[in-house]
């Protein structure tokens, strides 16, 4: 199953919200004991997402597919990066990315980002 590491400027609600709707679902999100500390910066949010393992999701559109570039530019891989969809609601966005945990493969998204809803 997907792991989802939940940027900082995302609303907490996502976390709380995936983890209630699937317990088997791991999801963290930037500032938990175990993730990144807030104030990292995007890069560095990159290169821990590929260490760990975790798709990236994230509300930032404009600077994150540059970072992407950089980052496989540099010879890095990531798992995937998610950006969530402005105009719809939080329940699609949730609903979307439950969908997606539970019927994706692990490496499905490998180096890409993918703006939802996907479907």
């Amino acid at each position: 199953m997907l792991k989802y590491l939940i940027d900082e400027n995302v609303d907490p609600i996502y976390t709380n919200q995936l983890r209630r709707l699937n317990s088997d679902l791991l999801v963290i999100a930037v500032g938990d004991l175990t993730a990144p500390p807030r104030g990292t910066l995007d890069p560095e949010i990159l290169i821990w997402c590929e260490d760990n393992g975790y798709i990236l999701v994230t509300n930032n559109r404009k600077s994150m597919p540059v970072h992407l570039v950089d980052h496989i530019a540099l010879g890095h891989h990531i798992q995937g990066i998610f950006i969530l969809n402005s105009k719809s609601s939080i329940g699609e966005n949730i609903e979307q990315l439950l969908l997606i945990a539970e019927g994706s493969l692990a490496n499905e998204y490998q180096d890409r980002i993918e703006f939802l809803p996907l479907f």
